[in-house]
Parts: C-alpha cells; structure tokens; sequence
C-alpha cells in the first residue's frame, strides 16, 4: 500500500547559484557524503556536478514531502540521502528524524519500501518518491 508521495522540479542554474554565492556551507548542510562524492566523481564537466546536487536536492524535497512532513518537524537535509542499490537504482537512506517519521507511518507487520526516480533535463532536475509499505515475510 502507498503511504506517501511526492515530487519536486527545479531550476539547476538556481542550484548553481547557491552553491557559487554559499560554497561549502551549503554543501555541507545539504548534502551527505555519499552524495558529495557521486557529485564530485563528475568533475570533469561542472554542469554535470550542479545537475548531480540538483537532482539530490529534488529528491530530498520529494521525500520530505511523501513523509507529509516537508523540511521540519524535526525532519533535515541530511537525514536523507540519495543512494545506488547495488544495480544501479537510486533510493532514499533515512536517518535521524526522517527516519523517525518513516517508521511512524508504517504499520505494524509491513516494512517501507522507497522508490524513487530522479532525472534532469537542463535546466530542469525532477525526482519523485513513492513510499510502499510492504508485508513483512512470514517465516
């Protein structure tokens, strides 16, 4: 069963102008370091690199928004990080207070299951998150 939704676009170059005006203090308050080094691995091409944060930072509004939460309440940017399963698919990490909130939202006897899609078309970056509960296995 869906227990959360949510979507965001928005504006690379507005990422880009952020990361110009504030540097490392944005990084650093947004982003985790996995999703630091996914950045940076593109750094041959700076478009990639602010496309890389954006679609993050989309990502974590999205989330924010499926948890029916935002960003508050106790739910931060880093509390949520864009990860690879092993093949390759993004998904969500929750920490902290995002993860608080997951867990709350989750009936007893399923356990949550993020998707989440993330893509850019500059300059546009977009990400959705669905967020499943999922029965538990029966041993």
């Amino acid at each position: 069963m869906i227990i959360g939704i949510g979507s965001d676009l928005i504006d690379i170059t507005r990422v880009a102008k952020v990361i110009e005006r504030h540097g490392e203090r944005f990084l650093d308050r947004i982003f985790t370091q996995t999703e630091r080094a996914k950045a940076e691995r593109r750094a041959k091409n700076e478009k990639m690199v602010v496309a890389t944060y954006a679609k993050r930072f989309a990502a974590k509004e999205a989330c924010s928004k499926a948890l029916g939460t935002g960003i508050r309440r106790g739910v931060w940017w880093r509390d949520m990080g864009v990860v690879n399963m092993p093949g390759g698919r993004p998904t969500m990490l929750l920490t902290g207070g995002a993860l608080a909130r997951l867990q709350a939202l989750t009936p007893e006897g399923f356990e949550a299951r993020i998707d989440l899609s993330i893509t850019d078309d500059w300059p546009l970056a977009q990400a959705f998150v669905i967020i499943s509960a999922v029965p538990l296995a029966k041993s």
